[in-house]
Formats: C-alpha cells, structure tokens, sequence
C-alpha cells in the first residue's frame, strides 16, 4: 500500500493522468501536472558548446514561469516528492529537470512508473519508489544533443546552398532518403513481360462442375515471357487430354498476429484507421492516461504506448484466459498462453501494448470515448485478444491436371475453424487475394473435359511507394531509430515537404530529392544506413550504463565536424529546385501549373506569373465526367461561415468565378461520383457520401433509371428539430428586442 504521509507531492506530465492518479492515490497526495517538459535547450541558439566537453545550457521553457512557480511551491511545503512522468527515456529526463530545475533535495524526491494506470499499479509503484536513473537521462540528453548538433550545424549549410527553412536531422534525413531511392527505383524500372494461362476445366461424369485451373509447368514450375510461348503450350494442350492426375486436401493452421509494440501499432492504424502516426500516438496517450468511463471514473484503458518488446504479463495472459473462456468456449483457447519473441535489440523495458482490463469491451465503453479513441481501443483490444486465441483452421485442395506433360493447379481455401479471426485479422499494405471459387468432387485419374484456354498478358510493376506503414517498417527493420521517434520523423519530413502524402503513398519532391542529393554529397555519414543504427545501439549503450553519453559525442562529433568544414569550403553555386510540374492546365494561358508553398500549405500557381496571376488549390480527380458539359470532376473542400470545420463536394473542372475565364461550368454536388455509368442514359452515377456500401444512383432527370432526391436516402431533420429552431429564434429576437430598449 501507498505511504500515508499527508504532504505527498505526485508530478506527471498531463492534466488528464493527474486527474487519473488522484482517484487512486487519496486524499494524502497532491497530484499536479507539469504540462510536459519544463527545460530544453534554447530555440534561438544550438545551446551545446563542443569546445566546451559539450556542456549544455539547459532553460527553462518559456511561458512556462507560472507553472514552475506553482510547482515549487508545492514541492517546498510536501514531505515527499513522486516524479513520476512517462517511463521511457524522455519521461526519465523529465523528472530530472524537474528536479534539477525545482531544486529538489535527494532524500525527499523519489522516481516512480507506471506501465498502465491502474489502482493495482499506481499503489505498488507509490510503494516501491527509486532514485533517478542516469543512465537512461544520459541517453536521452545524447539523442536530444546529437540531434541538435546535427540540425543547427547542418541546416545553416543547407539555407546556403538550397533556400531558407531547411533542415537537417539524422533519423529524418535517412526516412528522406528511402522514400527518394524508392522513387528512383520506380522511375528506373523496365517493365518484363510475362504471360499467365487458365484452362477452363468441366469433368466429364454426372453431376457436371467447372472451375478453372492455372499453368504451373511440367515437373517443375515454367514462366511463359512472349505469346510464342504460350501459343507452343496451347497447341501441345490441345492435342492431348485432360485428367486429373492429383488431389492434395489438407489442413491449415494459421497463427495470430503478436501484440502491438509501438511499429506495429502505427502501421495497422494506418493501414486499416487511416490514422496518421503522430496522431495515432496522440490517441494513445489519451487512452494510457485516462478516460472518464460510466461507472468506473477516471481509467487509464492501455498499457503504456511506446514500447519494442513482444511481452506479456502472467495476469493479463491469465485475465484473457478467462474471457475467452467465457464468451467463446474452451475450443477457441490454445490450451496454454501464447509467448512472443521480441526481435534482436529490441531493449524489452515494458510490456506490449494491451489493454489494462480486457473485461472493459469496446462495446462498453463506446459511449464514453471519442470516434477516434473508440476506433483505436477496439484495435489494441482486440489484437490483444486475438493473440491469445487459437489459431484458425482452414481446409485447403489442391486439384492437379495435367495434358501431354503439361500440368494445371487449382487451388481453393475455405475457412473450416475462426480461432482468433472471430475477434481480428490483421490488415495487409497491398491486397492482392483474389477470390477463389469452390472446386468439384475430383478423384485421381478422372478425366476432365477441355471447355478452352485463356491466355493473358501480363507486365511486371515496379516496386510500389512508400505508406506511412510500411516506411515506419522499413526504418524498424534497418534499425533506425526507436518506438518514440517514428512518428515525428515522418510528421517532419512531411511539413517540410521533402515528401507528399497522395492517398495513402509517399512521393518525394524535387525540395527532397535536391536536399538529399546535398546529404548524401556532402555528408555520407548521416544519410548512411548502417552508421544511424550503429548510432542506436550507441544511445542504447549508454542507457544500460556500457559507455558515456559524452564518450560518444565525442567520438561522433571528430568526423562529423571535417565533414562539415568541407562541405563548408566547397558551398560553390546555390542550387536551384526545379518547380514541380502537374498535369493541371492554367484556364487562362494553358500552360501546365506548377506546385506552390505558402503559408496555408502547398497550391498550384501558373508559372507564368506575374503575367498569368492563376492559382488554385490541389484537387484529387475523380472518376466519371461531369453531367453538364463533360469534364473532368474534382474533390475540393471548403468550410462554412458559421464553422472553420472543412467539408468535401464535388465539382466540374471548369467551376471559377474568373469571368475572364474562357471556359465555365456551375456543376457541384455533395454526392460522391463513382466509376460506374448509368446502363440506361450512359452518365456518371453518384452515390450518398459517409461510410459503408452505398448504392449509385443516377441524376440525369432524363433517364428512365433516374432517382429524384427524395429518394436518395438524405438525412431528414426530425419533425422537433424545426420548432426548437423557431423557439430559439422566438427567444433571440425578444432578448435583442429588450437590449434595444435599453
């Protein structure tokens, strides 16, 4: 239990885990936040002297003075001081500034953790404090010193010999650099052709069934490249006769997904919540420090977010036991908890993420939580879940046919036992399953009845771009960075728009090719695979207490420092980024626009300016053609006059209050477009925005097939919604009649 002195003084970051804690703490503790860190290095200079043994000039953070001031006063009159900020290495550095900064006395001031915020935990942690680990400060103020000295010595190089506002960083630079290579790949890669053949298969007794059975080769598997090939296989075919010459059926166990650890956990919400990274961790603080939950107060609802290790603790194997016990039966439990191996180097300081109660469902706690917070538990909670149930079962046949030599395999799979893909199935970054069809009862030695041959040709893509999921998984891969930077690295290269978001891939920009071409001159070391993760398991090193923070600084800085004096000498001519052509055409002259930044983001501008003054915002091009004068549609937002919230609609290319403009159209709908055309008049069908299957409907009043907007499924207001309305416009017109008396 929780020491019962009266003046207990608790510090965490947030407001939201203060007010948590309190609950569970009682009235002997004063719980206040210190709103994140309270000292950093200065922003209007690098703050390190490398002359100087790299002695830091830590400040407190400015408009922060009344918080420090309340703190101190606090600490001054408590007894005992909890610090007890995030347990990572930067909540570790936290609580050393705070005492630094406060002054705290060493016999009074004690260092606290919780992996999840619970009562349970809260009140062990409170019981059992430690010191300060400088071990783990030490690390974090070498990665927080190395980056600084990397970005403030690097980026005044670059504003020299590119343009103003750049910058430079270590994980940042290398996440540049694999999303240019790849579009170098992409932009180098010679298509090959290659062609596939389906024989389309009927047996020959009663009860006739068809499917459809792919080339495999002979003996061994064949690779058709040109359509002599193909034509070579189809006569030999031809002349010859099916039979079934084997049938495979067999079982097929597939294995739950592991829990989350930060990497994962961004990819899959990116992949299946469209959830940007910084904002899925944005999320997940909220839910680890705590949501309001009817009937339970305040609850911390995950384990803590920022984490590489696979573990799970005996009582939250032993609670989703009992769950699955529970609700599924005793079919859909392995017999025994499953057990994860963290990957080599991961450092395994806290659990996986999971959620603190499994009895708390999704469904329960809807209610109370935001879209955005509901979407993201169920997600934790039900990996969590899955990952210790059984594994799902599927029946799997493999039918063999095979004329003159050559053979042919068809292959279904169909779900025999759910096991775990009851609860979850763990999302994919290309989908390419296709649907297979059931296969007939077939013996071995049947023979099969030729229906014909389909041919195809086939060209090899290149390698696809980079999602913010699978560049977050090239990066883990290679070692490159840790679970607390991923996010923010991909959110700096983004506003810094060395990379563009288009859909859901990355695309580099002519700004981050030319930066990287620069980095990659110029300092080989920083954008090099292999030194940056060298570097991590250096600040790894130094938070197991191998080697001191200084000791690398210094044996990093030798190199990086005649790296820079070279790079220096040699600034020569500045370069010049080329603009970035779209395939947009300025209304006005017809000369292609041109990718823009200002203030309010990227646009497109005529390059013809100041002759041609065009600009308009970047559109996404939708499907179909405009029902009034037949061109493109294009996706814009918005937002209204009484909102700054942004709304989407659609409209025809030509849609401009130009009046110079030689070509115009007034088409704009809500509706959202699709690729499918009305059977009937031939025009672009439209669907209802929001989520879920909608159905198309056409909008040509014309057409037989067409749909008038009563019956299109709008959202109607309710009957009450319109007299409240009245009455609250009755109550405002009589209260600024009564100010008007006055």
């Amino acid at each position: 239990m929780a020491t019962t002195t009266k003046n207990n003084l608790v510090i965490v970051e947030s407001p939201a885990k203060a007010k948590t804690i309190t609950k569970y703490l009682g009235p002997g503790y004063e719980v206040k936040a210190s709103m994140g860190h309270i000292r950093d290095l200065p922003k209007s200079k690098i703050g390190v002297d490398v002359d100087q043994d790299f002695s830091v000039d830590y400040q407190p953070i400015a408009g922060k003075e009344d918080i420090i001031k309340d703190l101190k006063k606090a600490a001054k009159k408590s007894d005992r001081v909890y610090l007890a900020t995030d347990p990572d290495r930067e909540g570790e550095a936290i609580s050393w500034h705070l005492k630094e900064l406060l002054d705290l006395p060493g016999d009074k001031t004690f260092r606290v953790t919780f992996n999840e915020i619970t009562k349970k935990v809260v009140n062990e942690s409170i019981a059992a404090p430690r010191q300060i680990d400088m071990d783990l400060v030490d690390a974090q103020q070498a990665r927080r010193v190395l980056d600084r000295v990397v970005g403030y010595q690097i980026s005044p190089f670059l504003w020299k010999k590119i343009k103003r506002g750049l910058s430079a960083g270590r994980v940042q630079s290398v996440a540049t650099r694999l999303v240019c290579e790849r579009e170098e790949e992409i932009k180098a890669f010679k298509p090959e052709e290659y062609w596939s053949l389906d024989a389309l298969l009927e047996r020959v007794r009663p009860n006739v069934g068809r499917f459809t059975a792919q080339f495999y080769g002979k003996e061994k598997r064949m690779e058709l490249h040109s359509e002599k090939e193909v034509q070579v296989v189809m006569e030999t075919v031809k002349a010859g006769s099916f039979s079934v010459t084997d049938v495979k059926e067999q079982e097929k166990n597939r294995n739950p997904a592991p829990p989350f650890t930060t990497s994962t956990l961004q990819q899959e919400a990116s992949r299946k919540l469209n959830m940007q990274p910084r904002r899925t961790m944005a999320i997940a603080q909220q839910l680890y420090e705590g949501v309001d939950i009817t009937g339970e107060g305040t609850v911390g609802l995950i384990t803590y977010m920022r984490t590489d290790s696979l573990r799970l603790s005996d009582e939250a194997t032993a609670a989703a036991k009992s769950f699955i016990l529970g609700r599924y039966g005793k079919d859909y439990y392995p017999g025994s908890p499953r057990v994860y191996k963290a990957k080599a180097g991961a450092q395994d300081a806290h659990e996986a993420i999971r959620p603190s109660n499994v009895e708390l469902t999704p469904e329960n706690v809807k209610k109370d939580l935001t879209a955005e917070q509901y979407r993201l538990y169920k997600l934790i909670w039900s990996r969590f879940l899955a990952c210790q149930m059984a594994s799902a079962v599927y029946d799997s046949v493999t039918i063999e046919a095979s004329a003159n030599d050559y053979r042919f395999r068809a292959t279904h799979t169909a779900l025999k036992f759910a096991g775990y893909t009851a609860v979850y199935v763990e999302g994919k970054d290309e989908d390419d399953e296709e649907f297979q069809s059931p296969l007939p009862d077939l013996k071995k030695g049947e023979t099969l009845k030729l229906q014909g041959l389909e041919p195809k040709q086939h060209f090899t893509q290149p390698p696809a771009r980079y999602t913010e999921a699978s560049l977050i998984k090239a990066l883990e891969e290679k070692g490159i960075g840790r679970p607390s930077t991923y996010a923010p690295t991909i959110s700096t290269i983004e506003s810094r728009e060395y990379v563009v978001k288009e859909g859901k891939y990355l695309r580099t920009t002519p700004l981050g090719e030319t930066v990287n071409m620069v980095m990659k001159d110029k300092f080989p070391d920083i954008v090099d695979y292999d030194f940056t993760a060298q570097m991590e398991e250096r600040l790894d090193d130094v938070e197991q207490g191998k080697t001191k923070w200084k000791a690398v600084m210094k044996d990093f800085y030798g190199d990086f420092s005649k790296e820079l004096e070279k790079a220096e000498a040699d600034v020569g001519e500045r370069i010049r980024v080329p603009d970035e052509v779209s395939e947009e055409i300025c209304p006005l002259c017809g000369r292609n626009l041109v990718f823009k930044s200002g203030k309010f983001g990227r646009f497109l501008a005529c390059p013809g300016w100041p002759e041609c003054p065009h600009t308009q915002p970047i559109v996404e091009q939708m499907p179909g053609k405009c029902p009034k004068c037949g061109g493109r549609l294009l996706k814009r937002s918005g937002t209204s006059k009484k909102s700054s919230k942004p709304y989407t609609y659609y409209a025809c290319e030509f849609v401009t209050r130009r009046e110079d403009a030689p070509r115009q159209c007034d088409f704009m709908t809500f509706d959202v477009p699709v690729a499918d055309n009305c059977p009937q008049c031939g025009q672009t069908m439209f669907k209802l925005s929001g989520r879920g299957a909608k159905k198309p409907f056409c909008i040509n009043e014309k057409c037989p097939s067409f749909l008038p907007e009563d019956k299109r499924g709008y959202y109607k207001k309710k009957e009450g919604a319109s007299s409240t309305g009245k009455k609250s416009a009755a109550k405002k017109s009589t209260t600024q009649k009564k100010t008007a008396k006055k």
